[in-house]
């Protein structure tokens, strides 16, 4: 009975995680589909570069399955916000993650943002 129950219990973890591992892995992007990520990419990135009002040249941009992705650096909270907002307007854009980074005040000087010289 005890050697039953300990086979049933392995077959289940064993089934459990070959359904997580199956799940985990997307399938690969066809052709068209990394061509259509990258296109929407470029477009974003343009529609951040012309933002006449905020410096966003410092956010990278990555689309997958149409979901942008933006990262790197924003001065200001306002930065931030805006950026999300013209990658959500962009055609071909379906979502948005934010990884950006807020810059902190000292980070800008390079200095240790006592004020003092």
């Amino acid at each position: 009975m005890r050697l039953e129950l300990r086979t049933s219990a392995s077959a289940l973890l064993l089934a459990t995680a070959a359904a997580l591992v199956a799940c985990a892995s997307a399938p690969p992007k066809s052709p068209a589909q990394e061509q259509a990520d990258t296109a929407t990419a470029d477009r974003v990135s343009a529609a951040l570069d012309q933002d006449p009002i905020y410096y966003l040249n410092d956010v990278d941009v990555r689309v997958d399955y149409g979901v942008a992705e933006l990262s790197g650096y924003v001065w200001t909270t306002a930065a931030l916000y805006a950026a999300q907002d013209i990658a959500r307007r962009v055609p071909g854009v379906s979502g948005v993650r934010d990884k950006m980074k807020l810059e902190r005040e000292a980070a800008r000087g390079g200095g240790d943002g006592s004020g003092a010289d």
